[in-house]
């Protein structure tokens, strides 16, 4: 079963996806797509040397995998970062 995203939210994924501390966990949380799946989707939207240059970068990257994060950091956002709900920001 392929999902489909907004173009809005195909572009907040690809966002996260190239974002160093944001874990692929944050996206599968918020979006419902697995590291794979995001894998499948940068290699179907980005030009095939900005694929290969984000694969290198990511591969093995302890802040984009949870389990290889340090002890201790279990949120996917900054502290003083503005509160997110939905792709959505929220006023305090």
């Amino acid at each position: 079963m392929e999902k489909t995203f907004s173009a809005v939210e195909l572009d907040r994924i690809i966002e996260m996806a190239w974002e160093d501390r944001t874990p692929f966990e944050a996206i599968t949380f918020q979006f419902g797509v697995s590291e794979r799946e995001v894998i499948t989707l940068m290699r179907s939207e980005m030009k095939l040397s900005s694929f290969k240059m984000w694969r290198k970068r990511v591969q093995g990257r302890a802040t984009k995998h949870a389990k290889l994060r340090v002890n201790g950091i279990e949120r996917f956002k900054c502290a003083m970062q503005r509160q997110i709900t939905h792709n959505k920001i929220s006023k305090r």
